[in-house]
Formats: C-alpha cells, sequence, structure tokens
C-alpha cells in the first residue's frame, strides 16, 4: 500500500464517480429518462462527470443536419457535410412504395434464367463468399431542382451521396451460376411494395457492379436495401435496385416500367433517350451558397465534383460570372465514380459577383452550362440527367443567392 497521502477532495470525487457508475449500472435508461434535459447544460465540462459510455453514439445537441423530405425522397445536405463520405442516416434517399420490412434469416436472392445452374443465395450464403470494399457514389438521375434564388445545394442536388460499400461482387455470383455465353442482359427486381425492376447489361456486372450487405462499416439501413441491394458504381441510382431479390439473365432487356415509361429524357427533334446509364460528370460550390453571409476578405470556396465515368480529372472556378477560370485543389485520394473535395481560396473585395465550378472528368467530358444544356434538350430547363454548371450571386452585402442564370 503506498505511504502516500490521499486529498479529502480528490477521494471524495473518486467516491461521487463510484456512485455515478453505480447507480448508471443500476438503473441504465430509467434514470436518462428521469434526469430533465437541463440538467446537462453545457457549463464549465472541468467541473462535473460526463455521461458514460453508452450503446450508440450520439451528435453533440448543437450539430443538427437534417434531410430536407417528401413523400417519395429526402435530400442530403452536402452543405453540411465536411469530406466526401455520408453518414449512413444522412444518405439521400429515393422510394417509389415506401421502405420494405424485411426479416434478414427469410430473405433470399434467386439467380435464374440463362444459366446453367439456378441458384437461391441467403444473406449467409453471401457472407461466406469474397467480401469486396469500394467507396463509391450514388446519385438520382433526376437529382436537378431550381426555380428560386434562396435555394441551398442541398435543395438543388441534394440527391447524391457516397458511402464505403462492403459485399460480393456479382462476377463472383455469375460464375457460380455459370452464365451462358448468349445472355447480354440482366433483370434487376426488388422486394418493395413497387417491385421495382430495372435490366442491366451483363458486360456492366461483370465489371464491377456489386450485391452489397453494408454500409460504412454496418449492415444497411432498411432505407438503403437492407439486406442486400444491388449496386452499380457511376449508373443512375434507380439501376442499384433497393431489397433486391431475383435477377433473371437473358438475351434482351426486359422494358420494365421504369425503363419505358420513366427515366428517359428527351434530346430534341422529338428524340427520347432510353437506358442512359451513366452519371455525367458534375460539381457544386457548397460553400459559400445560400444562405451563407460573407465578409469582405480570404474565403475558401469549397465543394464536390464526381463523374460516373470515372475519376474526376480537373475543377475549375470562377470568381467572375465565367469570364476567367482557376484550378482548385482536389482531396486526395482521388477515387474511380466517387465524390472528390475541391479547395480555392479567393479574396472578396466587397463587389458583386457569381462565382461557380466546373469539372473535367478522366474521360475529357466538360461540364456544361445550364443554357448548353437546355438547348441541347430542347428548351427543357430540366428532368433527367440534367447536370448544369452552378452559379452563385455574391452581393454586395455579402449574401449569398443562386444566380437567375440558374432558374
Amino acid at each position: 500500500m503506498s505511504d502516500k497521502k490521499i486529498h479529502r477532495r480528490t477521494l471524495l470525487g473518486g467516491a461521487a464517480t463510484a456512485a455515478v457508475i453505480l447507480v448508471q449500472s443500476s438503473f441504465g435508461k430509467m434514470l436518462q429518462k428521469a434526469i430533465p434535459e437541463s440538467a446537462f447544460t453545457p457549463g464549465d465540462p472541468t467541473k462535473v462527470t460526463g455521461p458514460l459510455p453508452g450503446p450508440m453514439g450520439t451528435r453533440s445537441p448543437f450539430e443538427h443536419p437534417e434531410k430536407t423530405t417528401s413523400l417519395t425522397s429526402s435530400r442530403t445536405p452536402l452543405q453540411s457535410l465536411y469530406g466526401v463520405i455520408t453518414p449512413a442516416d444522412l444518405h439521400f434517399e429515393r422510394h417509389h412504395a415506401g421502405v420494405p420490412a424485411i426479416d434478414p434469416y427469410k430473405h433470399e436472392l434467386l439467380v435464374h434464367g440463362m444459366v446453367e445452374k439456378p441458384m437461391i443465395f441467403s444473406l449467409a450464403d453471401l457472407k461466406k463468399l469474397p467480401a469486396v470494399s469500394r467507396i463509391c457514389f450514388l446519385e438520382c438521375s433526376g437529382n436537378f431542382r431550381t426555380g428560386k434564388e434562396t435555394m441551398t445545394p442541398q435543395d438543388i442536388c441534394g440527391l447524391t451521396s457516397q458511402s464505403e460499400w462492403t459485399g460480393v461482387m456479382l462476377s463472383t455470383l455469375f460464375r457460380e451460376v455459370r452464365v451462358k455465353p448468349k445472355a447480354t442482359w440482366f433483370l434487376a427486381e426488388g422486394s418493395d411494395a413497387a417491385v421495382m425492376s430495372r435490366s442491366i447489361p451483363v458486360k456492366k456486372g461483370l465489371e464491377d457492379a456489386m450485391i452489397v450487405y453494408a454500409q460504412n462499416g454496418e449492415a444497411l439501413r432498411p432505407e438503403q436495401g437492407y439486406p442486400m441491394r444491388l449496386l452499380i458504381p457511376g449508373w443512375e441510382g434507380n439501376t442499384s435496385v433497393k431489397w433486391i431479390r431475383r435477377m433473371e439473365l437473358s438475351d434482351q432487356p426486359f422494358m420494365a416500367r421504369e425503363e419505358t415509361s420513366k427515366y428517359t429524357e428527351p434530346i430534341g427533334d422529338g428524340k427520347i433517350r432510353q437506358f442512359s446509364f451513366d452519371m455525367d460528370a458534375r460539381s457544386i460550390i457548397t460553400y459559400p451558397a445560400y444562405p451563407v453571409q460573407l465578409e469582405r476578405g480570404w474565403v475558401e470556396i469549397r465543394g464536390i465534383a464526381w463523374s460516373g465515368r470515372g475519376k474526376v480529372d480537373m475543377v475549375e472556378i470562377s470568381t467572375d460570372a465565367g469570364k476567367n477560370w482557376h484550378k482548385a485543389g482536389l482531396q486526395e485520394p482521388v477515387l474511380d465514380k466517387a465524390h472528390t473535395y475541391f479547395r480555392y481560396l479567393w479574396h472578396w473585395n466587397g463587389q458583386e459577383t457569381e462565382i461557380m465550378s466546373r469539372v473535367t472528368d478522366e474521360t475529357g467530358y466538360l461540364q456544361p452550362t445550364f443554357k448548353q444544356l437546355s438547348d441541347a434538350r430542347g428548351g427543357s430547363k430540366g428532368g433527367y440527367h440534367f447536370n448544369p454548371v452552378t452559379a452563385w450571386r455574391v452581393k454586395r452585402d455579402g449574401q449569398v443567392l443562386l444566380s437567375p442564370d440558374n432558374i
């Protein structure tokens, strides 16, 4: 036993801590409910013992990023995020018949059609196969809204998010069932009440498609397809069928509801484009953006850029309404078919101007302006696969608004 004297205050502090531990261990959640929230009002954190470890982590009560919601979708708060990984609870949602409740122990995936060996895979079966993780974005092909100057990045294009996805390469399953050489398409069918179905080329399935069961280190959230979903990197989000239950191999597309009556777009001259799978390169400044109020001086312009056809090659920033362009810095690592964070240091002199970003991907594709897209689509001001340069107007008083050119 040590001969050192123990100060009375230390002894009392230790006893109090032990009492807190004992009480919380004994009563758990009941104690938490009994103590009013006002008791935890922040003061000097060195004068009180904080809450003990709990079963689930929580955000600080001072941080409250939220998705904006509608009857069929919710949008990621792009302007509130740091970096390129979207927290799972802030991942955008797009549903056609709500979120189904699925028992993972009863759910199965059937793979049949033009195969040598039709098979049924349970979730446990998938987890026995070689696992793969990759970081990539998902984006709804209808990810564009406009109409007023008081719109945030979330309002304009919040139907895109990025996660680390874990699962099995689809090519592994195709080898298991031995896909016949003449099979060129497969139907992906979901378990929701809409029975969401899309036709996908087998070539893409063999290239980089996955059946995923985990997101950002945990099981998929129900809103993201629990217990398993198809992931088609770089393609319109509707093809990454959630709650997947069946894949049928064929030598032709199935012409499902979602690829005939929906998910097509006009391209002028009375023509309609179908099976426009790739998400074109896009970027958006997330700071400064509405409703930010700037002060004169140095400003770090920040945002994200991405391309469904590969890596982001370059992001350029204009601070004079598109007259001149300057190369922004890209946050490493720059990944394939992934959101890439960009930064540019700008000194604002207090004069009214417009700031904007444009991205060039590794194929050489340059993000078009709103007018270029509208002209190419026969005057259309939106719809599927609409990815214009977004301009923000900075007024003399520092208020940042969506530019009239984007409305």
